[in-house]
């Protein structure tokens, strides 16, 4: 580097109306007070600065997750988004004749369907009421296979959204700090399609399904792995578990199971994939358990679609 004549005084590289004799010292060009940034060793300027932080490795979980998962944005995140979808359920429900607001239970607000749940909530498919006789409409023996998918957003009332979120908000923050933002999104999306699924394969006809309740036991189910694998105790986890359980098979009638025990199952596979990868293929295995799990799925629904009743047939 060409230094200056020597009755030159330097400047701040960045700032050149300010004097300064302090030099970064990774580049040793002259920074002032502003541009200083501490280090070890002295200071470094900005530039160097925003190098280092895109060389430096950055730290990570026991399950390969980075830190930025302790935030809980992805928890927060689907959250705002389920709530959002609750808020145009009710505005989809319209006014009634009256005024009042239209739709079941006060345009949603008490449990009712609206037309967001007509298009978006799962039904397996539809036969004619009291007969075996298959119906064309709306569900995903139809095509609408997207239905496994937008029905963990959807909710029946707002007491149904409320329990599923504050669930969400108790088993995320720490589901997302351990895993990281994007195996923690895995999870949870693959928990929800894994109990949309089992619902279309054991749920009756003409039945509609919705919520964010598979994907909750399977938090449920992973969180008891993940604190497995890292020797910690699941003792506060396991009875609420079982609480949930015989809460809903004691009210099958009105609490899908079906989504609950397929979150569940889809959980503790998933998890036990992403805790139980050897650290050096740890990145491959757990890519290997999302792709793996979303082809089991679609094979069950191959399953399910096979014996499902042609249209107009008993």
């Amino acid at each position: 580097m060409t230094q200056p004549p020597a009755n030159v005084v330097p400047v701040c590289y960045r700032h050149t109306d300010r004097e300064t004799y302090v030099r970064c010292t990774r580049c040793d060009r002259p920074i002032c007070p502003d541009c200083m940034n501490e280090a070890s060793v002295g200071f470094q300027c900005p530039d160097c600065v925003r190098e280092g932080n895109r060389t430096q490795r950055q730290a990570r979980t026991a399950f390969g997750g980075t830190q930025a998962g302790t935030a809980g944005t992805v928890t927060i995140t689907l959250i705002v988004i389920n709530v959002l979808v609750f808020i145009i359920g009710i505005i989809s429900a319209g006014r009634g004749a009256a005024g009042g607001l239209g739709g079941g239970g006060l345009g949603g607000l008490l449990g009712g369907s609206t037309p967001l749940h007509e298009w978006g909530a799962e039904v397996p498919y539809f036969t004619a009421r009291g007969s075996d006789i298959r119906l064309p409409g709306r569900s995903v023996a139809d095509g609408d296979f997207y239905q496994i998918f937008t029905s963990m957003f959807l909710h029946f009332g707002l007491l149904h959204l409320a329990m599923n979120m504050w669930a969400l908000w108790i088993l995320g923050r720490p589901l997302e700090a351990a895993l990281g933002r994007i195996r923690f999104l895995a999870l949870y999306l693959l928990c929800g399609l894994g109990g949309g699924v089992l619902v279309f394969l054991l749920a009756a006809p003409n039945s509609q399904s919705a919520g964010a309740s598979g994907a909750v036991f399977g938090m449920f189910s992973a969180l008891i792995v993940i604190l497995r694998k890292l020797k910690l105790s699941i003792a506060s986890v396991v009875p609420v578990l079982i609480f949930n359980l015989v809460v809903t098979f004691s009210f099958s009638n009105y609490i899908s199971w079906q989504a609950h025990v397929g979150g569940l199952i889809v959980g503790a596979v998933v998890a036990a994939g992403f805790a139980y990868a050897p650290p050096k293929q740890r990145t491959a295995m757990q890519v290997a358990t999302v792709v793996g799990t979303v082809l089991l799925l679609g094979a069950l629904i191959g399953i399910g679609l096979a014996q499902v009743p042609a249209v107009g047939t008993a």
